[in-house]
């Protein structure tokens, strides 16, 4: 994960945005045959960004508008993609109707909010393109029968980046947004994807679930419990984010993994295990090494510790369970946040992915 830069930080603009932009200046040129640019739109909470169109071209019976879209300064693996739309006259009473085109995705399975078969966007987006192109057809006096297809050039490359794959959403990326902005370093995307990755393991009726801190405790815990590739939730540092979810969605079995670092956080009672935002506490390692039995010279090597791997590697030499106690506090920290009905197991793991620490609930 990028480290958050010091200083304001600029705002930018998610998919549903630039694909509402680009619908309502596609569908405008198609009525008019003038591309309004830059093009205004209103958000869910009332504000009306302008986006200037990289892409206009009108072919008679349809009409194309590109956005580039702007992130700001958050480090969205979409940033500067150019995201097209598309907009076709569709037959009386039709209504309006979505496409994926290249590079946006298409859903696979259930769980997520729009059904299986139907292109990876969004509910959000998808009222605010209604919205959009209602406008346009009041002003107009058309009927706003239309089908729009959105794409998004590179975006089957830039899914693998994503967790789509895993969640079923085939062939590129998904239109999100709810507010229409994205808030640098808000981690929204990453926190949406593990809801969904939750929706999913419980559409799909997965009753073993595993959020691992990172790529070499996930391919341990999966390789010890032989779990697919759905059941695997990408918590990385937002153990919070994946544990009040699980409180309203529970599923029966949660297994955390990570290394020794992240789930002393986890254990001390942070949910955000990011290292800008928790630090270990090498006193409160020296209290457990003490409740283990540790000599006073142990102790004092704890206490002036400069690295977590370093105390466990004291603690291993003094013969001391104290991953296997730091596993414990963490699944404590964990069963309180999550459902009661949820059976939580915490693995530690050490760099080269070896089973160190553990605690089943």
């Amino acid at each position: 994960m990028s480290r958050k830069p010091e200083g304001n930080l600029r705002r930018g603009w998610t998919t549903g945005a630039c694909a509402t932009a680009a619908t309502k200046a596609a569908y405008t040129a198609l009525l008019t045959g003038v591309f309004p640019d830059p093009v205004a739109i209103r958000l869910p909470r009332g504000e009306t960004p302008s986006f200037a169109l990289a892409r206009a071209r009108l072919d008679g019976d349809s009409a194309t508008a590109g956005i580039v879209k702007d992130a700001g300064d958050d480090p969205d693996v979409t940033h500067q993609a150019l995201v097209l739309a598309k907009v076709r006259a569709a037959p009386p009473g039709s209504g309006l109707r979505f496409r994926a085109g290249p590079g946006v995705g298409t859903v696979t399975k259930p769980g997520l909010p729009v059904p299986p078969g139907e292109p990876a966007i969004n509910p959000v987006p998808r009222q605010m393109m209604r919205e959009a192109v209602a406008e346009v057809a009041a002003a107009a006096g058309a009927s706003g029968d239309v089908e729009v297809e959105i794409s998004i050039p590179g975006g089957a490359e830039l899914a693998a980046k994503t967790w789509n794959p895993r969640l079923g959403i085939l062939g590129g990326l998904s239109i999100l947004g709810t507010t229409g902005i994205v808030v640098p370093f808000s981690c929204s995307a990453w926190i949406h994807s593990i809801h969904r990755g939750i929706d999913v393991a419980r559409a799909t009726g997965q009753s073993h679930v595993a959020g691992c801190t990172g790529s070499t405790s996930e391919a341990a815990v999966q390789k010890l419990y032989g779990l697919p590739d759905g059941a695997m939730l990408d918590m990385g540092d937002f153990a919070g984010g994946l544990l009040k979810y699980l409180r309203r969605h529970p599923l029966p079995r949660l297994t955390i993994g990570g290394g020794f670092a992240k789930i002393t956080k986890l254990a001390m009672g942070f949910l955000d295990l990011h290292s800008g935002r928790s630090q270990v506490d090498f006193a409160w390692l020296a209290e457990r090494v003490q409740e283990l039995g540790g000599s006073e010279g142990l102790l004092r090597e704890v206490r002036d510790a400069n690295t977590a791997m370093q105390v466990l590697t004291l603690a291993l030499q003094a013969r001391l369970p104290l991953a296997d106690a730091v596993a414990e506090a963490a699944r404590g920290t964990a069963q309180k946040i999550a459902a009661p009905e949820t059976g939580i197991d915490v693995l530690i793991f050490d760099r080269q992915g070896k089973l160190v620490g553990r605690s089943y609930g």
